[in-house]
């Protein structure tokens, strides 16, 4: 039986503007100027250069449009589109550089970033558009060390609803494939087996420690993992030796492909271009936007005198002249919405940027890691106002250049921990002697995490042993057991 049943729901709807802020607010610099290219691009009404708008003709033309504003419904109003406020200065509270300023200070990339390599391939592959366009999105959904971490029938969805494209799981796995012959090798894994599976079977299986290697990682990837080392043995009935001279093979494999391009010996590198510059100048600490590569916007004054021209006449106007103006009305608004995005953008960042330097003032003016307090997203939000969800946009993203070195926004976060004398201190400091005291373990007999959290204790931090084990796992060092090497 049919019922019909009324409910209300309270639904939250973000409008084209926020939308725009939220997915530039995740943009860092060193993309920004592409992002911004490609808006000019797709809305001929931006145009690059400064300021230079003829006030006095501008104010002309908005009286007379207002003018007729009562005797039209339809008409609109040009102060809607080109009032000096919505084009702000893009070189407010930012550092720009002119062509004869050094830029040594500022990393610049001079080869391609490890996306675009992957595209270039794209492109040398006898693909349909269709193809094409698939192959497009799986790239857009590898990371950067090359693993597609998402599912084919994730991406199918996405596809279907996003892009109004159907597709099968079939027809995107096929398109994987051509993509997993990419260079580098192992690139589009969905999972480490994978990824290592890929690379040996590019090698000599000829060579009977390569074709052991691939059978260990095909059918004993688990035991290898866990370092089940007599296990694999014994199932393949090998010695010893033959399983040394196979997992020599293994290590020399790529766990995370794309990372070669984060390597400095390689010259494709992208480098890291800084969000924010600090600058301390006699203990005065200055922060500015780094805004080399990001150029000013205007609206073009040739679209301008098109509306200018179409409100002198008006009356003759042609249905053709009316579909041109009702273009370039919805491509005013287009524009109007991304400077402001941009504007919001840099006061956002600047926002949070400052929070965070007071909350670590004394870090910022010694650079002394130890200074650094115990501080979360949750802090930095309670100050700016902002919500959590923006600032953590802000800190997964960004990057400052210090005196003392570039450092992404995370390093500043982090949560606090009691000493035996009551004082606070950062997880960071607690995470700094871990490392050192697995870095010096006997690789034979390496350091439980109860050992770890004794070793604490002593040294006056209290701790638990599940809590080191939490800490041991985000700075990415397996367990003891996995850390034990063959003699």
């Amino acid at each position: 039986m049919l019922k019909q049943r009324l409910s209300l729901k309270l639904v939250q709807k973000l409008s084209p503007q926020q939308i725009q802020m939220i997915k530039l607010l995740e943009v860092p610099t060193m993309q920004l100027e592409q992002r911004i290219k490609k808006e000019m691009e797709e809305n001929p009404v931006l145009e690059e250069g400064a300021e230079d708008q003829q006030q006095a003709e501008q104010e002309g033309l908005e009286e007379e449009v207002n003018q007729e504003k009562d005797q039209d419904q339809e008409e609109f109003s040009l102060d809607d589109y080109l009032n000096d406020e919505d084009i702000p200065s893009y070189r407010l509270a930012t550092k720009n550089y002119s062509k004869d300023d050094k830029k040594e200070e500022i990393p610049f990339s001079v080869g391609t970033s490890f996306h675009e390599h992957l595209e270039a391939q794209l492109g040398l592959r006898n693909l349909t558009e269709e193809q094409e366009s698939l192959a497009q999105y799986i790239l857009g959904n590898i990371d950067e060390d090359g693993y597609l971490r998402r599912k084919l029938n994730a991406i199918v969805d996405d596809l279907a609803f996003s892009q109004n494209i159907t597709t099968t799981e079939e027809e995107l796995h096929e398109i994987l494939k051509v993509i997993q012959d990419f260079d580098p090798i192992g690139v589009g894994a969905r999972d480490l087996q994978e990824c290592l599976l890929l690379q040996m079977e590019v090698k000599d299986m000829e060579d009977p420690v390569i074709a052991l290697a691939r059978k260990i990682l095909k059918y004993y990837f688990d035991e290898f993992t866990k370092k089940h080392y007599e296990k694999i043995i014994t199932r393949l009935n090998i010695a010893e030796k033959q399983l040394k001279e196979a997992l020599e093979e293994i290590l020399k494999l790529n766990p995370k492909p794309g990372s070669s391009f984060s390597d400095p010996q390689n010259k494709n590198v992208m480098h890291i271009v800084p969000d924010f510059i600090l600058d301390n100048d006699e203990g005065e600490l200055q922060l500015s936007l780094n805004a080399r590569n990001v150029p000013e916007l205007r609206i073009s004054q040739t679209y301008s005198e098109m509306l200018q021209s179409y409100s002198a006449s008006k009356k003759n106007a042609s249905k053709e002249q009316k579909d041109a103006v009702s273009f370039v009305k919805q491509k005013l608004d287009s524009a109007k919405w991304f400077i402001d995005a941009i504007r919001q953008r840099q006061n956002t960042l600047m926002l949070t940027m400052n929070a965070i330097i007071n909350y670590q003032h004394r870090y910022f003016i010694e650079g002394d890691e130890k200074l650094l307090r115990p501080m979360i997203l949750k802090d930095i939000a309670d100050i700016t106002g902002l919500d959590i969800s923006t600032i953590s946009r802000v800190a997964n993203s960004k990057y400052i250049q210090t005196n003392f070195g570039i450092f992404p926004l995370k390093y500043f976060f982090s949560e606090g921990l009691q000493t035996e004398s009551g004082e606070e201190v950062s997880t960071r400091e607690i995470k700094k002697i871990l490392e050192e005291c697995i870095e010096g373990e006997d690789k034979r007999k390496p350091v439980t995490d109860e050992k770890l959290a004794e070793i604490l204790q002593e040294k006056g931090y209290l701790i638990a042993r599940r809590t080191v084990a939490k800490y041991r796992e985000q700075l990415n060092i397996p367990v003891a057991r996995l850390r034990k090497e063959l003699d």
